[in-house]
């Protein structure tokens, strides 16, 4: 076999690690759904994050340089609590509360919203940036969204607000821990899973009927740790292999996935306006993958630690034996530097425009 062999096959190896993540992620809702007639809305979400926890410990906790949250700075220590708060604690159960009112189908398709929640709260308090395409997309994005609440009828839009809230809520998670340059993906879903786990696991046990149904616990478990944890170790995976770009466009399918999981395993029906939500998402979700931001920037002297590899212009340090394509994770410095290219809004790149 020769290096394109090889690289093929590794290529097509990360895009099926991120299509099994989307999947996983997408079983979700339909899998919550069917718990919820078994569990409280407390219960389920404790355990879900919980499993979630058991699913990302390995990947976690496999490297010797581990960190640990009392280890941190403020800033961080901060960032991570928020992401608990807002995506651990909160975001599940109002999620839950949704998925009770309205169909898996349509809460897989509002899911959605967590990217428009997350680009808005970036724009306007995290300091990240888009431009008119990705705006477009957004758009797209919330009009199917409202679009469902209209099939949905009357509980549509109780439901629709509610996980509307959730994705807001995750959207506050998400720019809190692009924030966190302490600890790995893996590392920052452990504890949140754990800790917020805890937490609504203590609450739905004091409301929860005495016949807890132990079959339930375990499949609760399993769906976390598979849909949330397992599926964001795959996609960790993948993005490292792909890109983050790359990764999150096939990720982003797992709402899709949703719809045809409640039609299989649920047997719902998917209405013609849910079908046309579902295209209005796919073509306003292209549109913000499609959107570019480039500009001259300057960055400061800074130093932290992430996982990082060396074939990008922003980490050029030497090493000993290690491959500019191997990812690893370090204390690192950067030193001031201004000059223009295509980016994100990621560790480097919080700088106002």
């Amino acid at each position: 076999m020769n290096d394109s062999d090889g690289n093929a096959n590794h290529y097509l190896y990360a895009v099926f690690l991120a299509v099994i993540s989307a999947i996983l992620f997408g079983a979700a809702v339909p899998a919550s759904k069917f718990l919820l007639s078994s569990l409280n809305t407390f219960t389920l979400a404790g355990l879900l994050y919980l499993g979630a926890a058991m699913g990302t410990a390995p990947f976690a906790f496999k490297k010797t340089n581990r960190v640990f949250p009392w280890q941190m700075n403020r800033q961080n220590q901060f960032c991570l609590i928020g992401a608990i708060i807002f995506g651990g604690i909160l975001a599940p159960v109002f999620m839950l509360f949704g998925l009770h009112q309205a169909s898996a189908a349509s809460v897989s398709l509002w899911l959605p919203l967590e990217l428009a929640a997350t680009a808005i709260l970036g724009r306007f308090i995290f300091r990240d940036q888009l431009g008119l395409i990705g705006w477009l997309g957004l758009a797209g994005i919330l009009a199917a969204g409202l679009l469902l609440c209209v099939g949905e009828a009357s509980a549509g839009i109780r439901a629709g607000a509610l996980v509307a809230v959730a994705c807001l809520c995750w959207g506050f998670d998400n720019n809190f821990t692009a924030l966190i340059d302490s600890l790995s993906p893996s590392q920052s879903a452990f504890w949140k899973g754990l800790c917020a786990g805890i937490f609504n696991l203590s609450l739905g046990f004091a409301g929860q009927s005495p016949a807890l149904s132990l079959i339930g616990i375990a499949g609760a478990l399993a769906v976390g740790m598979f849909a949330y944890g397992l599926s964001i170790a795959l996609y960790i995976g993948a993005s490292q292999s792909l890109g983050a770009t790359r990764a999150q466009m096939i990720f982003a399918g797992g709402p899709f996935f949703g719809v045809i999981l409640s039609l299989v395993f649920l047997g719902e029906a998917i209405s013609a306006v849910q079908m046309i939500a579902a295209g209005a998402l796919f073509g306003s979700l292209a549109l913000v993958f499609l959107d570019k931001h480039r500009h001259a920037h300057f960055h400061n002297q800074l130093e932290h630690g992430h996982s990082h590899r060396h074939d990008d212009i922003h980490h050029n340090h030497p090493h000993q034996g290690i491959g500019a394509d191997t990812r690893h994770t370090h204390v690192h410095k950067h030193e001031p530097a201004k000059h223009t290219h295509s980016h994100l809004s990621d560790l480097h790149h919080r700088h106002k425009h």
